[in-house]
């Protein structure tokens, strides 16, 4: 059986994107000629990879099924692909074979109890767990008060927390990352990782589908083929009870491979820095949310830089 149409035009875009971005020069070949497009020919890549052109023409063309591992080690080498999109690749060849193929997991909505006291013994980092797809699963008070644009959107539209949804379709988003355009890029590259691994969670497509079709922002994007693992770094928030907020965000993987939420994200202010004073008025807020929820949410006045 050969791959899915899906399947092909996916491993056919990715090899032509990472293709057109490399030049001669940057894999050691002489420069040559002016070419009519940017980017290394499919014979060059193919003697690179140590195989014939029409066999990697083949390759690009999306047949995949039945290349070795050493075959697509080689390829990616040639292609300078970083860990993330060697992994990529890796995920699209076996997408492709029949036999290997996992049918999606079911949806987890509950979270175990000591997923959640871990989670809620966490008391000066806002914490969340998510899954592949960038659906919240659950968050300690300060992480739902420290993304409460994002839960509350989501109340609103009538949808669970995702964040994919809420970076793209909502108008709050721009507001609320100061840096729109990389958590953007970052999100979609997320994205499609996670579609490499479950080309068959139904969710996963329905989600790209509608965020296709809604956003222009998102469609360009993931037809950049950009993929991304692992997201960590320093995030500059615009929050609507305290402020400006510059936080180091980490994530970390719970040891069960089978459990679709998995995915812990931690964010935690420098100590010593006004972001954590911020931080700990933020969790006082949101301890005083909890005990009186019908109170009506009323801004605090942050601390001075």
């Amino acid at each position: 059986m050969s791959p899915s149409p899906a399947n092909r035009d996916d491993i056919r875009d990715f090899l032509v994107s990472r293709r057109g971005r490399l030049t001669p020069e940057q894999v050691g070949l002489p420069a040559g000629s002016r070419r009519r497009v940017p980017g290394l020919r499919r014979e060059e890549v193919a003697v690179l990879s140590g195989v014939s052109t029409e066999w990697y023409t083949r390759l690009e063309k999306g047949n995949i099924t039945g290349v070795s591992e050493e075959v697509l080690a080689a390829v990616a080498r040639a292609l300078n692909l970083n860990d993330d999109e060697r992994a990529y690749l890796f995920d699209l060849a076996k997408a492709a074979r029949p036999a290997a193929r996992v049918p999606a997991r079911p949806t987890e909505t509950v979270v175990h109890g000591p997923v959640q006291w871990l989670i809620d013994s966490i008391t000066m980092s806002a914490v969340f767990l998510r899954n592949g797809r960038l659906d919240v699963i659950a968050a300690n008070d300060l992480g739902r008060a420290l993304h409460a644009p994002v839960f509350d959107g989501a109340a609103v539209a009538g949808t669970a927390p995702n964040l994919a949804r809420f970076h793209f379709l909502d108008p709050a988003a721009r507001e609320f990352f100061v840096d729109w355009e990389g958590g953007a890029a970052a999100t979609v590259a997320l994205l499609r990782a996670e579609a490499g691994r479950r080309p068959d969670d139904r969710a996963l497509r329905e989600l790209i589908g509608e965020l296709s079709t809604r956003s222009p922002d998102f469609s360009a994007l993931w037809a950049a083929h950009d993929v991304r693992t692992r997201h960590e770094g320093v995030k500059r928030l615009r929050h609507p009870v305290v402020g400006f907020l510059e936080l180091t965000y980490q994530s970390a993987e719970l040891a069960n491979p089978n459990r679709v939420a998995r995915h812990l994200n931690l964010y935690t202010a420098e100590p010593g820095t006004p972001h954590e004073d911020r931080l700990r008025l933020l969790a006082s807020w949101a301890a005083t949310q909890e005990s009186a929820p019908d109170a009506t949410q009323q801004p605090v006045v942050p601390p001075s830089e």
